[in-house]
């Protein structure tokens, strides 16, 4: 009389210099199989807080967040894989139906998962930040692969089904401090920046204007960030700060103008 086992489940958080942030997320997933954390050589105390909690630590290079996630997701070693980013915490409705889904034969082979954001002490409901389905989460191995992108990847989901969508939800605190927004607004303006370039897009200051200005009046008019009161104002105001300098930095990378202290000097 054979056994048949109970599906596994892996976890895998992307991270670097999340010293701040990785134990809640950690904690949040303690009850998983296996929790893989693919670092890419931080500098702070990241690697020993994740050790410490139990999960193995893999050590990958940045080069691009798709393949950052692609190589994560083959360090899993079970049949299910659940994506969680540091800054993500899984809550415990989440945790009953990823459970109930993977012990289920019938069930799908990749799911989409609502993200609650919260900024400054609020749930942001508009600017595009609810449901913020950003790519399935919970899923099959091998059912899911990433283009190798720099930010923003791609995937396809290799299925001749759809994707499920959860019920359920599971938090995100996606800036520690208007700091961290900054911060984020720069690499992630560079990385796309990046990105367009490897496309062979061309820019122009008129054009990085404009293109701010649809980022900025689709996220607060469109999307409604206006009824967040200020946390939907400024993080449409970042959406058009990150939109303009991606585009921006992309002229000035194309113009050979991107490091300005090479820029040669009138002669006087």
């Amino acid at each position: 009389m054979s056994i048949v086992s109970s599906p596994k489940l892996s976890v895998y958080i992307i991270a670097y210099n999340e010293a701040d942030k990785i134990e809640a997320a950690l904690k949040s997933v303690a009850w998983a199989d296996e929790v893989v954390v693919a670092d890419s050589f931080s500098t702070d105390d990241t690697a020993k807080i994740a050790q410490d909690h139990g999960a193995r630590v893999v050590q990958l290079p940045f080069e691009g967040f798709g393949k950052l996630r692609e190589d994560a997701i083959n360090a899993c070693s079970h049949d299910w894989v659940f994506s969680l980013d540091a800054d993500e915490r899984c809550t415990e409705i989440a945790k009953k139906e990823i459970i109930k889904i993977i012990n289920d034969p019938n069930s799908l082979d990749a799911y989409y998962v609502p993200r609650r954001n919260y900024f400054m002490g609020k749930w942001i409901r508009h600017a595009g930040f609810y449901p913020d389905y950003r790519q399935p989460q919970l899923f099959r191995k091998g059912a899911l692969k990433f283009m190798p992108d720099a930010v923003h990847e791609r995937y396809e989901v290799v299925s001749d089904r759809k994707c499920g969508y959860f019920k359920s939800f599971i938090f995100q605190i996606p800036f520690k401090d208007l700091e961290e927004m900054f911060r984020k607004m720069n690499r992630y303006s560079t990385l796309g920046a990046q990105k367009l370039n490897a496309a062979g897009q061309k820019s122009g200051m008129f054009k990085a204007l404009a293109h701010g200005f649809w980022a900025l009046f689709s996220m607060y008019i469109l999307k409604l960030g206006c009824l967040d009161g200020w946390p939907g104002f400024i993080i449409s105001l970042s959406s058009f700060e990150s939109t303009f300098y991606k585009y921006a930095k992309l002229y000035l990378k194309q113009k050979g103008l991107d490091v300005f202290i090479h820029n040669p000097l009138p002669k006087v």
